[in-house]
């Protein structure tokens, strides 16, 4: 009995994994919003880790989250890393090229709870007197990842994280636009 039981769990997670492995090789997770506010002010919220804090949907996740900040002060070569409680985990963001009131590019690694290595890139243009912001990520598929999207998308899991932390950009971004204090 023990042994037909076996074969029923192994023959379920062989189809799971071949069932798995028929996933796309790359994601993509994108969110955008408009600000109104000029493309230069939006641009120096992103390109300068230190004033994440005030928007990023991360940062209020874990109160004792500790970060660490080296490199240049802002744009290509500022790193952030971080390591927390299970829901933010670890990793480092480095940005790898900034064009200033147009593009931020960031080299993003997850180490902890899971390994993951994705390009994110905010996109800045001018939109409705203000500037519309495009946040993307994108990644390849493991096959972690893949056993993970026969269950659930990477847009249902992070996706909602882009749209809380896009408002919370706009409202930084308006709120310095308009010469109030930020969050």
């Amino acid at each position: 009995m023990l042994r037909k039981l076996l074969l029923v769990v192994l023959l379920l997670v062989v189809i799971l994994v071949g069932y798995a492995s028929t996933k796309p090789d790359t994601f993509a997770v994108e969110r955008s919003i408009d600000i109104a506010a000029a493309p230069e002010r939006v641009h120096a919220q992103i390109n300068d880790f230190h004033a994440w804090e005030a928007w990023s949907p991360w940062a209020r996740l874990d109160t004792t989250m500790t970060v660490t900040y080296s490199g240049a002060a802002s744009g290509p070569g500022a790193v952030y890393e971080w390591k927390g409680n299970s829901t933010v985990g670890a990793g480092r963001m480095e940005i790898i090229s900034s064009t200033p009131g147009t593009s931020v590019d960031i080299k993003l690694d997850f180490l902890e709870p899971i390994e993951g290595h994705n390009i994110t890139t905010f996109t800045l243009t001018p939109a409705n007197g203000g500037t519309r912001v495009r946040w993307l990520m994108e990644g390849e598929a493991t096959l972690l990842t893949k056993l993970m999207l026969v269950f659930t998308s990477m847009d249902r899991m992070i996706g909602p994280d882009f749209e809380r932390g896009l408002q919370q950009l706009k409202a930084v971004s308006e709120s310095s636009a308009t010469g109030a204090t930020t969050p």
